[in-house]
């Protein structure tokens, strides 16, 4: 799991594609080191948003995602 962050003057334009337990494909994003003061998982870097950022939901050929256990990454199945 990374954490992804969206300025706050982006995120009404992002909010329609993220649904809760929906599974999204991002692209044009930019990586950067998560900061300790905001560390929210331990992976660390994060995912930040920017004007460039597509989000596109993944309908087809998308794993199954047992929501049950969400930091547990071995529960992902195809």
């Amino acid at each position: 799991m990374i954490h992804g962050f969206t300025p706050v003057g982006r995120a009404n334009h992002y909010m329609p594609s993220l649904k809760a337990g929906s599974i999204v494909k991002v692209d044009r994003f930019e990586v950067a080191r998560c900061s300790s003061m905001y560390k929210i998982t331990d992976h660390p870097f994060l995912i930040r948003f920017i004007s460039l950022t597509i989000i596109d939901e993944v309908i087809t050929g998308a794993p199954e995602i047992n929501l049950q256990s969400r930091l547990d990454c071995s529960t992902i199945s195809k």
